[in-house]
Order: structure tokens, then sequence, then C-alpha cells
């Protein structure tokens, strides 16, 4: 019996994909996922319009964006729904793609895709420094933020619709939870 081995995918793999294609890069596997729900993106939109007002009444100038490829290592090239990037670190990791952990990073949940984000992504984005992790379950209408101190993830804050969700990292952003499941 002939067993094959498995072909793994590297970064230069993933680069020969057309733009767009639906697909990340995880431990070296290709995961392909369908686009999000309308429900999924309007919580996008919404989160994204929230922490953009916030960052523009402080007149920063960091970077914020979603659905865009972050390179971590040659194995792992993820799609997060949004990335936080300070000022101080948009000129290290920040090209044509990012390359390095983002700041902070926020998965909203997805039947297809909630193995990953809380498994697989959660561990990488803790060992390669992503200063707070954020996932909201749109299905049970709640979030856990992770932060990280001293290389490890501790859970800050578990919230509930009715709650107000608090991030470490950008201090003064606060916002009641419930707003994004309109």
């Amino acid at each position: 019996m002939l067993i094959t081995e498995k072909k793994k995918y590297t970064d230069a793999d993933y680069m020969m994909l057309e733009e767009g294609a639906p697909f990340q890069l995880i431990n070296y596997d290709l995961i392909m996922s369908p686009s999000p729900t309308p429900h999924h993106q309007a919580i996008s939109i919404r989160l994204g319009h929230i922490i953009l007002s916030f960052l523009d009444a402080k007149d920063h100038n960091d970077y914020l964006g979603g659905d865009v490829d972050v390179k971590f290592d040659d194995g792992n090239v993820f799609r997060p729904d949004i990335v936080y990037i300070s000022e101080a670190r948009k000129k290290e990791i920040l090209t044509d793609r990012i390359i390095g952990a983002p700041d902070m990073v926020i998965e909203i949940l997805s039947p297809s895709n909630a193995y990953y984000d809380l498994r697989h992504k959660k561990n990488l984005y803790e060992k390669f420094g992503v200063k707070e992790y954020i996932i909201i379950d749109p299905l049970a209408e709640n979030a856990e933020l992770y932060s990280l101190k001293d290389g490890v993830y501790y859970i800050h804050q578990k919230a509930e619709k009715t709650d107000t969700l608090n991030s470490v990292l950008l201090a003064g952003l606060s916002f009641e939870l419930g707003r994004l499941f309109k």
C-alpha cells in the first residue's frame, strides 16, 4: 500500500492564489471558507465604525482594517475580520500586506471558522504577540477579550449582550456589546 505524504503549503503557494480567494493558510494547510454572512458583515462594519470613531476622536494615525492578509510565518497567513496596528508600529509591519503581529485582532465567529478562531489562530496570535484578541460570537451574542501578559493570554473580560466591552490596549475604548447585534 502506497501512502502519499499530504502536501504542506507555504506563503509562496498562498501568494499564487487569486486576489480575494477564500483561503487562509493555517499550519501549512490551505483552509477554505465561504463568504461571511450578512449578519457577520454587519457586525464587522458596526465594530469597525465604533473603533474608527474612537481613533478619529483621539486624532490617532493608526491602522484599522479588515479581511487583509496577515503573515505570521511561512505556514500561517490569516485574514482576520478586524486588525489594529498602532502608529508607532505601522512602518515596522505594514507594507503591501501585514507581516508580523498586529497590536489587536478581532475575529467574528462563523460556523465555518469557529474551530480555527478559537484554537489554532488563538494559539498563534498568543505565540506571535498579538497584545489583544477579541472573539465576537454572533450566535451567543457575547464576546471574550484576551490580553497578552508575559507571553500568555489571560481572559480580561467576558461580556454578554447587555455588558460594556472595555479594551485594555486602547484605553477609553468601550461600547455596549448589544450595539453590534442589532
